[in-house]
């Protein structure tokens, strides 16, 4: 089994999380907040980590830029949100991060997360040439492919259900990507996706995406 740390400011999360993933018959260490989770991190060497986004003193994607930028990045790290915006997970996936779980995370994503990072982890241990390929895939990949807070837990979306329910998943987050990163701007997605207006209009009401949320948060 494996060591899982599990960075969350709030107390709640974190008995919870760590209940769950001792149940599976893992060894968890728990932290508060960045600095806790950088001794965790230099003394434990965890095999995967659940790092949460919004902490008092450092977010979790600063904390996860500066792990990158030290080299300290080898093992897979999980964000969690419950108010992350598409451009942060985008960013944190860009980083290195493997997943992200939206808040209240539920058992079953959160352990199939788990269960892909520590299958990844144990591959790359064996074979340092899958890491660099990965990191290879992962630089180059369309920013419309990477997963976001909006999506099923795992980069490739949940592949195990009904095409159309599927294809509705991958268009909904795709959608709710370009409307964040054009400020809610319907002329700017119809270009970008090559959509006309009205159809643009009828495909976000299709798939039940407000177009109206999207350009508040980029005001």
């Amino acid at each position: 089994m494996a060591n899982i740390l599990v960075v969350d400011d709030e107390h709640g999360i974190r008995e919870l999380l760590s209940e769950i993933l001792n149940d599976e018959g893992h060894t968890v260490e728990l932290a508060e907040n960045a600095a806790q989770a950088r001794a965790a991190r230099l003394k434990e060497r965890p095999d995967l980590v659940l790092l949460d986004i919004w902490m008092p003193d450092t977010d979790g994607v600063t904390l996860l830029k500066e792990w990158a930028a030290s080299g300290l990045l080898t093992m897979p790290v999980i964000m969690m949100s419950g108010h992350a915006t598409i451009e942060t997970a985008v960013e944190a996936t860009r980083i290195g991060a493997l997943a992200f779980l939206e808040k209240p995370v539920t058992l079953q994503k959160l352990l199939k997360a788990v269960e892909q990072g520590l299958t990844r982890n144990s591959i790359q241990k064996h074979d340092p040439r899958v890491q660099a390929a990965a990191t290879t895939a992962r630089a180059s990949a369309p920013e419309a492919a990477l997963e976001s807070p909006l999506a099923p837990a795992n980069q490739q979306f949940d592949l195990d259900r009904p095409l159309r329910d599927a294809r509705d998943d991958f268009e909904r987050a795709y959608f709710q990507f370009h409307l964040a990163k054009e400020s809610g701007s319907m002329t700017r997605v119809a270009e970008k996706t090559g959509l006309e207006r009205t159809h643009l209009y009828r495909k976000l009401k299709q798939l039940g995406v407000d177009a109206s949320r999207s350009k508040r948060q980029g005001s």
